[in-house]
């Protein structure tokens, strides 16, 4: 379209305007009948309304409230995660804290230190039904310095960054470092031989090579439920997992995977993994189980009959997670960070430096081996003084 133009129900003959500033739309009658008049006009009135378009942001800078951050956070990234509804909780219980009309400019160190100390009170969500009867009574807890962290401090931050730096919006200076609270180091549980077999015997059919299968692989509970044929390929012998942030990593197949999977045909048409139902039972989402019949593995049951195998088998302090650390620990030891860190998926090689105590472990194997290397070349040290004999003092 013209930049000015002559509508055809303009019966005084004079040009029209009609263009955009931002999101906003100017139109009308420029009163000129020639077309040079009419753009000098139009070009008055851009000129015009790009003054009013940033006073309103200047404006709008200047007193950015809470529920505009929040709501213009969402719109551009906070939609996006993968964990949306949590995004979202976060940015509700934010608004509630400090009241929507708050100005963003007017939070800071002192409004951060409170917000934390209101959130560290508060106490993780109930489990129960409400409604049922339970024998023992419920011990509460508080949450955690990780659920304070991400549930309340890292949006804040997030959103006090985006302000500053994107929509140039007032802020006060906050240092976020004197917030976050300490977490404990995710620990490193390797299981030794005795006790994988030990778990192992306790599993029924189907969970149990499940579990082999994570010992193995190093895949995480979900990525183990989610296998589909579809990414299994025996003729290149590696298979596809899908992991954390639907993010997609191929596998090599062992011997072992390779006999494990090949077993698992034929039990059902997409999921590799299925167990059987020892009982007829119509479950809550009204599907019926029938006796005998091989089901898919879910989610819930793994993680609650390979916890009860654990418990029956008499290892203690493991969890189904720790498969992913036995199994990395195990491919480290032989070989490197970077081929653990391909195995396990993950996007930076320091979040697989946790598994370093292994590397320790060689060269400390290493320094032993040659000890006893030195030793078998007759070099004995000296019982008495501590020294080798070649080092003794004559005389």
């Amino acid at each position: 379209r013209m930049s000015v133009f002559l509508r055809k129900d303009a019966k005084d003959g004079t040009y029209s305007y009609d263009f955009r500033i931002g999101s906003r739309r100017f139109s009308g009658s420029t009163g000129k009948t020639t077309k040079r008049e009419a753009q000098q006009v139009e070009r008055a009135k851009k000129e015009e309304a790009r003054a009013m378009a940033k006073a309103e942001a200047d404006l709008f800078s200047e007193n950015m409230t809470v529920q505009a951050a929040c709501a213009r956070y969402w719109q551009e990234v906070g939609q996006h995660h993968k964990n949306a509804e949590t995004t979202l909780w976060s940015l509700g219980w934010l608004q509630e804290h400090f009241g929507g009309s708050k100005p963003l400019k007017d939070i800071g160190p002192s409004e951060v230190a409170a917000m934390v100390a209101k959130r560290r009170g508060e106490f993780v969500p109930s489990q129960r039904v409400q409604g049922r009867k339970y024998k023992t009574p419920e011990v509460r807890r508080r949450v955690g310095n990780a659920t304070v962290n991400r549930s309340v401090i890292q949006p804040l931050r997030e959103i006090h960054r985006r302000a500053d730096r994107i929509w140039k919006a007032k802020t006060t200076e906050i240092d976020w470092s004197e917030y976050l609270l300490p977490e404990p180091q995710e620990r490193v549980r390797e299981a030794t031989p005795h006790e994988e077999g030990a778990m192992m015997e306790e599993l029924d059919r189907g969970y149990d090579v499940a579990l082999e299968f994570a010992f193995i692989n190093g895949c995480r509970r979900m990525e183990i439920i989610g296998l589909e044929w579809t990414r299994v390929d025996f003729f290149n012998r590696a298979f596809t997992v899908i992991g954390k942030g639907n993010k997609a990593r191929t596998i090599p197949m062992t011997q072992r995977s390779f006999e494990i999977l090949w077993g698992e045909q034929g039990n059902h048409p997409d999921r590799v993994f299925t167990y059987t139902a020892k009982k007829t039972v119509r479950m809550r989402d009204g599907r019926l189980l029938e006796r005998g019949k091989r089901y898919p593995l879910t989610d819930a049951g793994l993680k609650s009959l390979a916890k009860r195998a654990i418990a029956r088998s008499g290892v203690k302090n493991f969890r189904f997670h720790d498969t992913r650390h036995t199994a990395a620990t195990r491919v480290l030891r032989q070989s490197n960070l970077r081929v653990a860190q391909l195995l396990l998926g993950h996007a930076d090689v320091k979040t697989t430096t946790k598994y370093a105590h292994a590397l320790m472990d060689d060269v400390l194997s290493g320094l032993e081996s040659a000890a006893a290397a030195k030793d078998a070349t007759g070099n004995a040290t000296d019982k008495v003084g501590g020294r080798p004999k070649n080092m003794i003092r004559k005389g």
